[in-house]
């Protein structure tokens, strides 16, 4: 039987928040370093996150093999956490979904049992399925959890989808939101106009996920004509590695767009300039130059440098930061201070020293 989504997260979601992608805290013996894994669920918390994402590329897909089996010790331990925290404002609990359909479903009802409002679940690794497989999967995932759907782009270990696909997908009963991650413009505007024309237009909830174009993202209307019927649909919020980092400021961020909307665009250009700025900042974060090879150790020294994280261990021995990765860190820092929130998690040390 499938879980509902409850109306205050749904409500909430489709408003539009930050979702930050939930880190993983490891000690030199890729053990997880608890302190610090619960320290950041905190500081997401307490920086005016909507929510967090664990399980997903940012928690490590490794969790999930045999020799370290930590998907369920992540999971219950950010719920743990939260629910401990008693916020009395909505928080949303994402949890990343993956794998062939078995695997998906035991991964989705784990989910479930820790107290998961949605499950994003990726299609990344499953390139031999076609689209109706995938929509089968989809269907047999949203029978445990609601979805929270994902276009990842291939760069990353994602795939291209069609529009058909996407219209399809919106019509699964159980997809509350999707997260578009495809770093194109044209796959982007596959989905959103495959929303638009599905009769659950207005149940789905679009996030970005599109680390290049962030801000440009989640200031810009998709206008169609459907059937006569001018629709329209926009980004609410995102769902972001790169929101990991300097979260508070984020936060601010997403609020400052939102003001600008009601505002007639009053002042837009500041916010296409700061555009700029955070692809520029995600492009180092992530190691866009070197396809994207140093992008969790890259959250990870930002996090280290500000004191969250003891180090900048993952458990895959590939992820690593690339040579420049350090120096362009040190000149983001540099350019956009204003986009950081260092001053933010001093006190926030303190507080929780």
């Amino acid at each position: 039987m499938s879980h509902t989504l409850n109306n205050n997260i749904k409500k909430f979601l489709s408003e539009g928040t930050i979702i930050p992608a939930h880190p993983l805290a490891l000690n030199q013996d890729l053990s997880i370093d608890f302190p610090r894994q619960k320290l950041l669920t905190h500081y997401y918390m307490q920086s005016g996150a909507g929510g967090v994402a664990v399980g997903v590329h940012t928690t490590q897909f490794e969790i999930r093999q045999p020799e370290f089996n930590l998907l369920e010790t992540v999971l219950q331990t950010a719920s743990t956490e939260i629910d401990k925290a008693d916020l009395k404002r909505p928080f949303i609990k994402v949890a990343g979904v993956c794998g062939p359909v078995e695997q998906a479903v035991q991964e989705a009802a784990l989910a479930v049992k820790h107290g998961y409002h949605l499950g994003l679940l990726s299609n990344g690794g499953l390139a031999s399925l076609t689209e109706d497989e995938l929509i089968d999967r989809a269907k047999a995932v949203a029978e445990i959890i609601p979805l929270f759907g994902f276009y990842l782009q291939p760069a990353v270990g994602g795939r291209i989808l069609s529009f058909s696909f996407w219209k399809r997908f919106a019509a699964i009963e159980n997809v509350h939101a999707i997260k578009v991650a495809a770093f194109n413009r044209y796959q982007t505007l596959d989905v959103v106009r495959a929303v638009c024309e599905s009769p659950r237009c207005n149940e789905i909830a679009l996030y970005t996920g599109n680390d290049d174009n962030i801000v440009a993202d989640l200031l810009t209307p998709y206008r169609f004509n459907i059937n006569g019927k001018k629709t329209e649909k926009r980004f609410v919020g995102g769902l972001l590695g790169h929101w990991a980092v300097w979260t508070s400021k984020a936060v601010l961020l997403l609020q400052e767009i939102k003001n600008c909307i009601k505002n007639n665009y009053k002042d837009i250009e500041l916010l296409l300039a700061k555009n700029i700025e955070v692809t520029d900042m995600n492009a180092v974060i992530f190691d866009a130059e070197n396809a994207f090879k140093g992008s969790i150790a890259g959250i990870h020294e930002v996090l280290r440098r500000q004191g969250l994280l003891k180090n900048i261990y993952c458990l895959s021995p590939k992820e690593k930061l690339s040579p420049q990765q350090p120096s362009e860190i040190d000149r983001v820092y540099k350019m956009y201070l204003h986009l950081t929130d260092d001053d933010f998690i001093n006190e926030f040390l303190k507080k929780n020293d």
